[in-house]
């Protein structure tokens, strides 16, 4: 339901909701409701008061109740159904949906023992990297400090200072979140 919505408006959006992800034309609904094409129309598009008698007709014509109509669109799966990324020695889990979220996303990561050499020369990018290990010990080099990360500990950095992480002696488990350039260069390079 939307901030402000006229009971009115909200059914008018219900029905084109409704009507569209059913894969229904105007014509089929009104057909099925014995309304005329254009009067359907006219409700949707508000330049028709919509009737009380209205409501029972177009929801069995969508195969929903009248509450279903009156009512707010279900929300959608929350579950965040992404395949794992792998390259580089990492394996990295989308867990956010790409959205309105600062351009931020975060993921389960998974360093493997092979990646326990930084590169040379060290990439640079724009943003911020934020990283928090489950399990394992990861090895972060940043600038001219190289530093160990130890499960429970968390890292915040620019990431405009030359960095890499990898593993000290064994897989890492951690959570990231990462900016449009971070994602880019530690999922791609």
């Amino acid at each position: 339901m939307q901030a402000n919505e006229s009971v009115d408006d909200r059914v008018r959006r219900r029905l084109r909701e409704l009507r569209t992800d059913r894969g229904m034309t105007l014509q089929q609904v009104a057909e099925r409701a014995n309304i005329d094409v254009s009067t359907l129309s006219r409700l949707e598009s508000g330049k028709r008061r919509l009737a009380l008698d209205h409501l029972p007709r177009l929801a069995a014509a969508l195969g929903v109740t009248a509450d279903d109509l009156l009512g707010a669109a279900p929300a959608a799966d929350p579950r965040i159904r992404s395949r794992p990324i792998t390259g580089d020695g990492l394996t990295m889990w989308p867990l956010t949906r790409r959205g309105p979220a600062a351009g931020l996303h975060a993921y389960k990561l998974r360093i493997h023992p092979e990646r326990d050499t930084p590169p040379d020369p060290l990439p640079v990018h724009e943003g911020h990297d934020w990283m928090y290990v489950l399990s394992g010990r990861m090895r972060l080099v940043l600038g001219q400090k190289d530093l160990i990360v130890e499960p429970g500990e968390a890292v915040e950095f620019s990431t405009l200072v030359p960095h890499w992480f990898g593993v000290v002696d064994g897989p890492v488990e951690a959570i990231g979140i990462f900016g449009p350039q971070g994602e880019r260069v530690h999922l791609h390079d």
